[in-house]
């Protein structure tokens, strides 16, 4: 990420003062890394990250650490692809490439968090660099901790690692240095954003759709929405297929119609419908809500909100994966960096508005703006993720996370086990871990929760009828500890076949 320099500054400032808010700049992006990193990392230590989808992203970096293509047995055997399935056939991620080298360094999922934490972090310095030139350096002060305690970054954090962390950080670089001037910085940050995942053309094309809305950039936007729609059409149905996926995997719009052609045909003639679609159900609203209303509006009087309308619109017109919608997981980060710049955009424009009725005075939004919207952010935060900070139970192993200590620690170095949803990262690091899920595949090791519901069993009562299944097939109990059972058959033979 580029350092803060009298280019970013502005020109009149004093060589102090850029090493000055150097150094600011550099320490918010250190604390917000070290506390991102310290939550995700608690989260492990406590048994609260899963193997959907943290195993699934250690795995296929392992791999790329190897020099293999990133294969993720876990994803593969579990969604019927079979055993040797590689993550650019579930999305094209070409981009988690780049953390490789750091398996060379500690080989576990602990590096993907802290790696996820400091990316995050780094958002910071485009975005106040960006703010700083249209409001100055305090008020940058605050957008950085606007974003730092958004909570969408907060949702991210909290849910294991994903590849969408580098959104933010690259999207918010390609505003920036177009707003700074250089074209061809921006378009390698483009070129970057489309590597995270095939839908980000969506979002590059966005991008695209805001430059027409400037003045002698039409040339541009027509390069940035031809790029990024014929990038997410090649990705999806050409590259995904060709590593071993399905082109319409994750196809979520039945109720438009059975391919993009339809659906598109279907909501130019059912405009309704469509609109009806992009809050129903009601948590669609209330997600959207959340987005701008922390923001107190303001993104909505910038022309830079049109770049997420393409990214949000593929999540908000499904009809199919609920977790698109909620203000949960990761899915808003690929938002949240442009829509804070575009807020202080919007209060820069509203700025110049005058008041009526007194004698010409402006409404001075960008004074007031960046302190009202970090004390918004602040005060969402107890409804969000980064609330249990405050939680002196959250940095504590209860008792089932005490017990499964032990039921890791049962199964031998090197072994493939079907492991629980949440002791799979933990064995992650030194077995080949297979999600234990509602297909039975004869592993050797076997490590169940008859305690607790776990993903993706229906309930306790499959979950304990399994156990009861594999002790009848000659499996064995090496352990059983608070609802935690280890089991043993070295007779198995593991059925990992594709089914697809």
């Amino acid at each position: 990420m580029m350092a803060v320099t009298a280019e970013t500054t502005g020109p009149d400032v004093s060589p102090g003062r850029v090493r000055r808010d150097a150094v600011a700049v550099g320490a918010f992006v250190v604390a917000a890394a070290v506390a991102y990193s310290v939550f995700s990392l608690v989260r492990y230590w406590t048994f609260r990250t899963t193997t959907y989808d943290l195993v699934i992203f250690d795995q296929a970096v392992r791999s790329y650490s190897r020099l293999h293509l990133p294969t993720a047995m876990v994803k593969g055997v579990h969604n019927g692809f079979g055993p040797h399935f590689t993550v650019l056939g579930d999305h094209f991620s070409p981009i988690l490439a780049l953390l490789a080298p750091l398996y060379w360094i500690h080989d576990g999922p602990q590096t993907l968090l802290i790696a996820q934490s400091v990316i995050l972090a780094l958002t910071i310095v485009p975005l106040w660099m960006f703010t700083r030139r249209r409001l100055g350096a305090w008020a940058a002060h605050c957008v950085a901790g606007v974003y730092a305690l958004a909570w969408p970054v907060a949702e991210t954090v909290a849910f294991d690692f994903h590849e969408m962390a580098f959104t933010p950080a690259l999207s918010m670089l390609m505003l920036e240095r177009h707003d700074a001037g250089r074209r061809w910085q921006c378009l390698l940050a483009a070129g970057a954003l489309l590597l995270v995942k095939e839908d980000m053309g969506l979002l590059v094309a966005g991008f695209g759709l805001y430059l027409l809305t400037r003045p002698g950039e039409r040339r541009l936007a027509a390069v940035f929405i031809v790029a990024g729609l014929g990038w997410t059409w090649l990705a999806s149905r050409v590259l995904i297929p060709a590593f071993g996926g399905a082109a319409d995997y994750y196809w979520a719009y039945d109720a438009l119609g059975r391919d993009l052609p339809h659906a598109a045909a279907y909501a130019l003639t059912h405009p309704w419908t469509a609109l009806k679609l992009l809050v129903t159900p009601n948590v669609k609203a209330t997600t959207m809500g959340w987005l701008i209303l922390p923001l107190l509006l303001v993104p909505l009087a910038s022309p830079i909100t049109v770049a997420v309308l393409p990214l949000l619109a593929e999540r908000m017109l499904a009809n199919r994966f609920g977790n698109w919608w909620e203000p949960r997981f990761h899915y808003n980060v690929a938002l949240a960096a442009l829509l804070v710049a575009a807020g202080v955009d919007g209060a820069c424009r509203l700025s110049r508005l005058r008041v009526p009725g007194t004698r010409g005075r402006r409404l001075r939004l960008d004074l007031v703006w960046p302190v009202a919207a970090l004390v918004a952010a602040a005060v969402v935060v107890p409804r969000f993720a980064f609330k249990n900070f405050f939680d002196p139970a959250f940095y504590r192993r209860d008792a089932h996370a005490r017990a499964a200590v032990h039921a890791v620690a049962a199964v031998p170095h090197g072994a493939l086990v079907e492991a629980a949803n949440a002791v799979g990262p933990q064995l992650s690091g030194r077995a080949r871990v297979l999600l234990w899920d509602t297909r039975v595949r004869w592993a050797p090791w076997v490590v169940a929760d008859t305690a607790r519901t776990t993903f993706p069993f229906p309930g306790l009562g499959a979950q304990r009828d399994r156990v009861r299944y594999l002790l009848q097939r000659g499996y064995t109990v090496v352990l059983r500890q608070d609802g935690w059972v280890v089991l043993h058959d070295p007779a198995a033979t593991p059925d990992l076949r594709a089914t697809r």
